[in-house]
């Protein structure tokens, strides 16, 4: 029974650093062979892939979004981490962190190996 439930502040301003924190249940973010993703949404852009770090511990980003964007975990606390730098009204999206099974045949550019998704929070960028 694998629960991801977001966290972080609501509103942050131009210039600022977006930082989020996803909490998991259920499973350990160290098991082989999942991966834990960063996924936003907004009406402008649809669902864009942000990022996702490996059972491992290993980040993996978008290119489009990479020089601004930092996927961490803790795993004392089983947490993975979302951090995103000099953010403008343009990144102002429902924000989701949800688990890739990669133990088969596709991974985390697949929709299929997604099986548990936190419920989503809502981040607005203004001054």
């Amino acid at each position: 029974q694998v629960q991801l439930q977001e966290s972080g502040p609501g509103l942050v301003k131009p210039s600022q650093t977006l930082s989020l924190t996803c909490t998991v249940s259920g499973a350990s973010i160290t098991t082989s062979y999942y991966y834990w993703i960063w996924i936003r949404q907004s009406p402008g852009k649809g669902v864009e892939w942000m990022g996702a770090i490996g059972y491992d511990g290993r980040p993996y980003y978008n290119p489009a979004l990479k020089s601004r964007t930092s996927i961490s975990r803790d795993t004392s606390k089983n947490q993975f981490s979302l951090q995103l730098s000099s953010v403008t009204p343009e990144d102002t999206a429902v924000y989701r962190c949800a688990r890739a099974d990669c133990s088969g045949s596709v991974c985390y550019d697949s929709l299929i190996a997604y099986d548990f998704w936190g419920q989503g929070t809502q981040v607005t960028v203004s001054s």
